[in-house]
């Protein structure tokens, strides 16, 4: 009773945390495969991939395949990632047509520099913020995770990775490793104004900076959201506002 309410990532490490109980429910539970595929949906449309061309994507946090599934559905090839072995065995019971491998994000993705075309990752890089041993730094562990994503990435290729961040702090400190490793892009907020249907989408560019997509709103009138740099102190505790993008890269003034 005492977890009840408290966020994922802070009841321990997810390795322990995405257990077998926890992987079922990830292939058996209607509303969590519902809200997996939307958001893996989105962020495929956030990622701007060739319609005509299948791109090999590298899917971070890939727990049980449903994500990959769905790549899968729309004529991509993936490999996917994760850090728990329960989540594993679910994806290889169920046979997704991706490859699986274990590890942990935080120190580093294992491929050979371009392998990918574009990267996806669905509710994951918010547990690398927490230390769950003394060895743990969460900045050198971002800052490893980005600098080696960027590697695997084919120049000019595309990350969107759908997190959930506790506040402004934490997501600063994710923007900051990620800019440290070489990336420009933004974050892009569906549904701003929401407090249950908001959604953080970090868009990553390894090549030359492009233009982020607009987020999402229910209010098809509302004025065009702001682009802007992400500071701290100006989104405070990431409060609901018309600013669905925070900037990387500080070259770019606000719109």
């Amino acid at each position: 009773m005492a977890f009840r309410g408290r966020r994922p990532e802070l009841r321990g490490p997810p390795e322990l945390y995405y257990d077998k109980n926890e992987a079922r429910k990830y292939v058996r539970n209607s509303r969590m495969i519902d809200v997996q595929i939307k958001m893996t949906g989105r962020a495929l449309e956030l990622l701007c991939v060739p319609e005509d061309k299948p791109c090999y994507v590298l899917d971070i946090g890939c727990g049980t395949g449903l994500s990959g599934d769905y790549l899968s559905d729309e004529g991509h090839y993936w490999v996917g990632i994760d850090i728990s072995p329960a989540m594993l065995d679910e994806a290889l019971d169920r046979e997704t047509q991706g490859d699986v491998i274990l590890g942990d994000m935080g120190q580093g993705i294992p491929f050979k520099p371009g392998t990918f075309d574009a990267c996806i990752s669905i509710s994951a890089v918010q547990w690398l913020c927490n230390a769950n041993k003394k060895s743990d730094i969460p900045a050198k562990r971002l800052y490893c995770f980005f600098s080696s994503l960027y590697s695997v990435l084919v120049r000019g290729g595309r990350a969107v990775l759908q997190l959930y961040p506790e506040n402004s702090e934490q997501l600063e400190l994710i923007t900051t490793q990620a800019t440290r490793a070489g990336f420009t892009g933004g974050v892009v907020v569906d549904y701003p104004n929401s407090a249950k249907a908001k959604k953080f989408y970090l868009c990553l560019f390894s090549g030359p900076s492009t233009s982020l997509p607009e987020g999402l709103s229910e209010d098809t009138e509302e004025e065009k959201p702001a682009e802007s740099t992400f500071t701290a102190d100006r989104y405070p505790a990431l409060a609901p506002s018309k600013r669905s993008h925070l900037l990387l890269h500080r070259e770019i003034q606000v719109v």
